[in-house]
């Protein structure tokens, strides 16, 4: 027995249970794995086609977007990627497989729908929030270059005409030496003649 349930049943009062522990929060390779697992579940036709391209194009976007979580830090965005990775969408794919296939592709369960259209338009769903997820993390890489672009442009000029450095000579490139200007030839006072010989009488 610890000391403190000792001190809590002398005193009459209950000993406060443990914190549960804080479930750390999965690495960029935990959720690549949990992709593999999903792409195993449809894996050899146990879906059919339209269901197994839908899972497809989720996890290619995430698996694209895994790299780049770092830049939606930790919002809403962000876990709903690790979250479609590791449960909405192994969730999804696993209720339907749970159910007879038959039964699931042919019995209406909910406004007229069978499980296999509510399994479409679940992944359609999670499709197209994973693509502006998607959409919104490379904006902000976006956003970044043209922001370096507008510095170096304030910087150095525009980027049209190449630029101006303007670093000055160095050691290793000096500046060029300037010809010596040449006055341009003395065209004589008067007018014009014509060349001797020619148009003369």
């Amino acid at each position: 027995m610890a000391l403190g349930d000792f001190f809590a049943r002398l005193t009459g009062r209950k000993a406060e249970p443990e914190p549960a522990p804080i479930p750390r929060a999965p690495t960029n390779e935990d959720l690549l794995q949990a992709l593999v697992r999903v792409e195993q579940l449809v894996a050899d036709g146990a879906v059919p086609a339209v269901v197994a391209s839908r899972v497809g194009r989720v996890v290619r976007t995430v698996r694209e977007t895994i790299p780049r979580l770092g830049n939606l830090g930790g919002s809403a965005q962000a876990y709903s990627v690790m979250a479609t990775a590791t449960d909405y969408l192994p969730e999804a794919i696993g209720g339907y497989l749970r159910l007879p296939r038959q039964w699931a592709d042919s019995r209406p369960v909910d406004r007229g729908k069978t499980s296999l259209m509510i399994l479409i338009d679940q992944l359609d769903l999670l499709g197209s929030t994973m693509d502006k997820v998607f959409d919104a993390v490379n904006r902000a890489d976006a956003a970044a270059l043209i922001a370096h672009g507008r510095f170096l442009q304030e910087k150095f000029g525009t980027g049209s005409t190449g630029g101006g450095l303007a670093l000055g000579p160095t050691p290793s490139t000096p500046a060029p030496s300037t010809p010596p200007s040449t006055p341009p030839p003395d065209s004589g006072a008067g007018p014009l003649q014509p060349p001797p010989g020619r148009g003369g009488a």
